[in-house]
Parts: C-alpha cells; structure tokens; sequence
C-alpha cells in the first residue's frame, strides 16, 4: 500500500496514464502505446534483465477508484490498483498475480527467486516515490491548463 498526499483524483489520475510512467517510475523504461488502453512496457530494475510485456487496460473506474488490466509476455497475468481516500491524503493499494514468461528467469527461479523479491521491492519503493513527486505537481499542473 502506498499512501500519498494527493487528492484521490489526482493519484487515480496519474497511475491511469501509462505513458507517463517512465517519466515518474525509474524502472519503467519504456511504455509505447498499442491503441486504444494497451501498451508494451519494458521494465529493468537493479538486476540486469528487462522484463517486456503488453499490458491492456480492463477496468477504468474512476467512481470505483479501480484500475485493472492484464498483462501478457515476460510476465502474465493481471495487475489493479485500488485508489481510496485516506484522511487528507490517498491509499493506492497495488495487486498482481502474474507468472513470469521469460525462459531464462524462470530456469534461474528456484535459486534466484530471493533476489527477484528484493528486486520487486526495491521497484516498488522507486515507484512509490516517484509517484509522491510525480502528484505533488500534478493537481497544480492540471489547474495550470487553459
């Protein structure tokens, strides 16, 4: 769970705008849109393999504060965040099961799998603090528009 000082809107905002991601997430490398809510996005963290995969956009519910799309490549399966106000801030609650595709990691797995957990986390940290920089800015952007 990542808790931000940010209205909800603007945290539901920023994680439903993929492109954006590797300009707050560092280990989003890339995300290059498909059409329409899919996107290929290719992330690298501290170990030195990349991870591509199509993800497409399943559930936009802003009402809800629902994202959920599924993903299909080096990692399948499914990912959602739940964005909830939370006092005067947010709570973006962060799910995913997905099975890891890729020949290469999936031999090193049993072994490694120790080192693919520390990777995740620390990803997940990166992102949550690019995120926190990224909606301190956004709802004054957004008011800054014509």
């Amino acid at each position: 769970m990542w808790r931000l000082a940010a209205p909800p809107g603007d945290v539901y905002a920023a994680l439903a705008e993929l492109a954006d991601y590797p300009s707050w997430w560092p280990e989003v490398r890339r995300a290059e849109s498909r059409g329409g809510n899919t996107y290929e996005l290719t992330c690298r963290s501290l170990l030195p393999y990349d991870l591509v995969f199509t993800t497409t956009q399943q559930r936009r519910d802003p009402v809800a504060g629902v994202l959920e799309a599924s993903m299909v490549g080096d990692l399948s399966g499914f990912s959602r965040w739940t964005i909830t106000a939370s006092g005067a801030g947010t709570e973006a609650v962060f799910e995913e099961e997905v099975e890891l595709k890729k020949a290469s990691l999936r031999r090193l797995s049993p072994v490694a799998r120790p080192a693919f957990r520390g990777n995740h986390t620390l990803m997940m940290r990166h992102g949550h603090r690019g995120l926190t920089a990224y909606v301190a800015g956004y709802g004054l952007r957004d008011r800054q528009r014509p």
